[in-house]
């Protein structure tokens, strides 16, 4: 098709109205995108999961997986990203050091996307990624955490964090801070901010104060 005649189309586009027949169309179209892109991608992962553990996927953008890793700046070791979707902070974390880098992730799909992903950028073999329920994972040996979840799975990961990692651990949350910590580091604005928390810091914060010995009279 010529310009001449890709404009007069568009011209004759907005110019007709879509009426209450066009308008459901649209809607239905729409609708089954969304929901086709639901049962593919999303609702897979969830059939094993209870409801309130349920954790939609959102890709991070550039600018999060960016300030996730400026918050990792300088450390090294390990790293384990907890519901890792299409692999792009695993991904990033290996280009950056991160030896091994995992990535659990429950949806088989997500799971198949992010070995394409290592594949188109030649890290295929490199990286890890898990098919396996986060909560079900040992974290013990983990040095470095990274996590873009929902604001309702974050209290109960804080327990099993605080349980499980070493002292010397970073835990790097992208979207939504803990809701019960004190981040040591905080990178980005808005959606894109990120925040930092040392594991030791955490606990000297949650241990109790020993009472103050009592003076005895002379």
């Amino acid at each position: 098709m010529d310009p001449d005649s890709a404009e007069e189309a568009m011209a004759e586009f907005r110019e007709r109205h879509l009426g209450g027949w066009g308008i459901l169309q649209l809607t239905a179209g729409t609708g089954l995108a969304v929901y086709a892109m639901w049962v593919g991608l999303i609702m897979p992962g969830f059939r094993r999961v209870p409801l309130k553990l349920q954790v939609p996927y959102l890709p991070a953008s550039r600018t999060q997986v960016r300030n996730v890793m400026v918050l990792l700046r300088g450390r090294s070791g390990s790293l384990a990203d907890l519901g890792s979707g299409d692999g792009r902070i695993v991904l990033e974390a290996y280009r950056q050091g991160f030896r091994p880098a995992v990535g659990y992730e429950l949806n088989p799909w997500l799971v198949r996307l992010s070995y394409f992903h290592a594949w188109r950028a030649g890290h295929y073999g490199k990286v890890s990624y898990l098919r396996k329920d986060l909560w079900k994972i040992s974290l013990a040996d983990c040095k470095n955490v990274t996590v873009f979840l929902a604001p309702s799975v974050l209290p109960l990961l804080q327990q099993k964090l605080l349980a499980e990692l070493p002292d010397d651990a970073l835990v790097v949350a992208g979207r939504f801070p803990f809701p019960d910590w004190r981040a040591c580091r905080v990178e980005g604005e808005g959606v894109d901010r990120a925040w930092a928390y040392s594991m030791q810091a955490q606990r000297q914060q949650q241990s109790p104060k020993e009472p103050a010995s009592p003076q005895h009279a002379s």
